[in-house]
Order: C-alpha cells, then sequence, then structure tokens
C-alpha cells in the first residue's frame, strides 16, 4: 500500500515537473537553443528523471507494472488542475467529464 501511494506523489511531482517545462517555454530565450537549456527546463527534466527512479524503485519492492500504469494515469487529473491553479488554463465541461471518468475507473481497477 505505500508503494500506491509513493507511486500516487510521483505522478504529482512528474505533473508539477512538467509545470516547470512549460513555465520554461513560455520565457522569451535568444539564441534559440536557450529555450531548450534554461533553469526552469534543466530542473523540470531533473524532477521528472527523479519521478522516474522513484517508480522504478517502488516497482522493485513490489508493485506491479499493471498497477502503475493506472495510478500514470493520475495525471490526467493533476496535469490540468496544476495548469488550472499554475497558468489559468481552462478546464472545459468535456475534459472535466473525461477526469471524472479516469479518476472513477483507477478507483474501480483498485476495489
Amino acid at each position: 500500500m505505500i508503494y500506491i501511494l509513493i507511486s500516487i506523489c510521483t505522478v504529482f511531482i512528474a505533473a508539477c515537473a512538467q509545470m516547470l517545462l512549460k513555465q520554461g517555454a513560455r520565457q522569451g530565450y535568444t539564441p534559440w537553443w536557450r529555450q531548450y537549456i534554461n533553469p526552469w527546463v534543466i530542473s523540470g527534466y531533473t524532477i521528472m528523471f527523479l519521478s522516474m527512479v522513484a517508480n522504478i524503485w517502488c516497482m522493485h519492492h513490489g508493485l506491479q507494472l499493471k498497477e502503475l500504469s493506472i495510478i500514470e494515469s493520475m495525471a490526467y487529473f493533476f496535469v490540468p488542475a496544476l495548469a488550472w491553479v499554475c497558468f489559468k488554463e481552462p478546464i472545459g465541461s468535456r475534459k472535466a467529464l473525461a477526469i471524472i471518468v479516469i479518476i472513477i475507473g483507477v478507483i474501480v481497477f483498485f476495489l
């Protein structure tokens, strides 16, 4: 059970890393290659890497890949929610309904 909770946290951390990557993409850098090598992007990819290492650690300690795959789908909730909070991106009714269906599917899988 603890590895499931850790995996949910790693999905949230990876979603936060995506917010850092988005922030890095919003910056106007010249020359063009600075768009890919800046503190936002480097920190986003570093956090994403650490999230991946934590997931591998959880699988090593008994979390099954089929469980991790379902847990990873929680990113479809975390990313839009964080984008709404951080960047004021709208969440339409169809997207909200899809997120609810995904969350219900995750809950049903673990019942």
